[in-house]
């Protein structure tokens, strides 16, 4: 079983690092982001939010599902920590 288990890991592993090898490097004035996404967010942002705060006009804005689904994430991990810690103190002690 730990030898199966070592090689689904491996496969994995070996597959994140092919896909990882497909990306831009880091800093990359000619990447996608830097050429389609990012001009349009620093022409269109105030105009289209009203919003003076461009990181502003982009989370709220633009990624807000995003954004949310992060929060709810979040909110969800803390809630079950809080479940998690609760349970496993004895009664006695609270």
């Amino acid at each position: 079983m730990r030898k199966a288990s070592a090689v689904v890991l491996v496969v994995i592993a070996l597959l994140f690092i092919y896909a990882a090898l497909d990306l831009p490097p880091t800093g990359d004035h000619e990447a996608p982001a830097a050429v389609h996404v990012s001009p349009r967010y620093i022409e269109s942002a105030y105009k289209e939010t009203a919003t003076q705060n461009m990181v502003c006009a982009v989370l709220a804005d633009y990624r807000s599902f995003d954004t949310l689904g992060e929060v709810i994430v979040i909110v969800i991990a803390g809630i079950a920590i809080v479940y998690i810690v609760g349970v496993s103190r004895p009664a006695d002690e609270i």
